[in-house]
């Protein structure tokens, strides 16, 4: 879905660290704190917002409340999330004795610590530095909103988008769209904001799905990340690693002793609340494996270990030719093909948590 883009309004000066409000409020950029100023592109986000009169708004970080105006006029009640205590003053201080109080609720804290309430639609402008763990929580959430539209730094927004063959294509990509539909609306200039950012800025439409996908999120996620460690290489160049094999054989050995001990069940359709979806730092795949042994034994066995690391190795490079993914590269690859990769690697006993 295409969009607008609002340039710098002329006469704004940026050489200002920090620029007080009307009221005498000093804004924080260390804190995020970036103004919405630009009315016209205040009315663009309520309007692309597809807002009802019957909808519960939850809107973070409202800092004065020019955006809020708009949310209480458009829908049935805003629930605002702010840290600040002074921006939750202002807020009150502008709203009280208006027709807008009574369906204007404040909840003072930080937005990733705090339960979310029930709501129809998210708008915000939001910190950048939370942008992430944000979405995470918001994609998380339950009962299912309907969508949510938020301003984005740039490069993060042109993530969350990207499709197979864009440079930007990375994991938070993959994630993010197996639970939303993601759309970029417009490109936000600068000096939209008081105090203007850094970067420029954009804002995203993110719809969840429904119903949501049933799968184990850990599986989906353990090969994702695999993939995406290293995205421009082939896939069959990935799982030839040594780090790589490691962590395969040893679930794939778990596995199979649980399944012979124990009986267990593999199957996990819960999205565990614990996994990250967002989260694109890697992780070290390697790990060190204490097998017990003697240091005399090791030299008898030594030959017998390397064969079964080979044929573990075979058994896996057999799964990427079986669907033809050895040559190809995760930044080519779209949703469809590896949750394919994910099922023939399940099918052949091969798990990726």
């Amino acid at each position: 879905m295409a969009g607008g883009k609002f340039k710098k309004e002329k006469g704004s000066s940026s050489s200002s660290r920090a620029q007080p409000y009307q009221g005498g409020i000093q804004f924080h950029k260390s804190k995020g704190q970036h103004i919405l100023k630009n009315p016209l592109l205040i009315d663009s986000i309520v309007q692309k917002s597809g807002i009802k009169p019957t909808d519960i708004i939850l809107e973070i970080g409202p800092g004065t409340g020019n955006l809020t105006k708009k949310l209480l006029e458009a829908g049935k009640s805003v629930i605002a999330v702010e840290l600040d205590s002074r921006m939750v003053l202002e807020l009150q201080r502008r709203f009280q004795g208006t027709p807008f109080s009574n369906r204007l609720k404040i909840i003072q804290g930080d937005v990733l610590k705090v339960e979310l309430p029930y709501f129809d639609i998210c708008v915000a402008n939001i910190p950048y530095q939370i942008s992430a763990p944000l979405t995470d929580k918001l994609l998380k959430h339950r009962p299912v909103f309907r969508c949510a539209v938020i301003m984005f730094q740039r490069e993060f927004a042109m993530r969350l988008v990207a499709q197979p063959g864009d440079a930007l294509y990375c994991r938070l990509s993959v994630n993010t769209q197996l639970f939303a539909r993601v759309f970029h609306l417009l490109k936000v200039g600068k000096n939209n904001f008081r105090p203007p950012p850094k970067v420029e800025s954009s804002v995203v439409r993110i719809e969840p799905r429904k119903p949501l996908p049933q799968m184990n999120f850990k599986e989906w996620d353990g090969l994702i990340r695999i993939c995406f460690n290293r995205k421009n290489k082939t896939i069959g160049s990935i799982f030839k690693q040594k780090s790589v094999l490691s962590v395969l054989e040893k679930n794939y050995k778990t596995l199979q002793a649980l399944r012979l001990s124990e009986n267990g069940s593999l199957e996990d359709t819960e999205m565990p609340v614990d996994v990250p979806i967002l989260a694109e730092t890697g992780e070290d795949l390697s790990m060190e494996v204490d097998d017990g042994e003697d240091e005399d034994d090791e030299e008898m066995e030594v030959g017998d270990v390397d064969q079964k690391r080979s044929d573990f190795k075979d058994k896996v490079i057999g799964v990427l030719k079986q669907g033809g993914y050895e040559e190809k590269r995760s930044s080519k690859l779209a949703q469809a093909d590896f949750m394919h990769l994910l099922s023939l690697f399940n099918k052949a006993g091969i798990h990726f948590s």
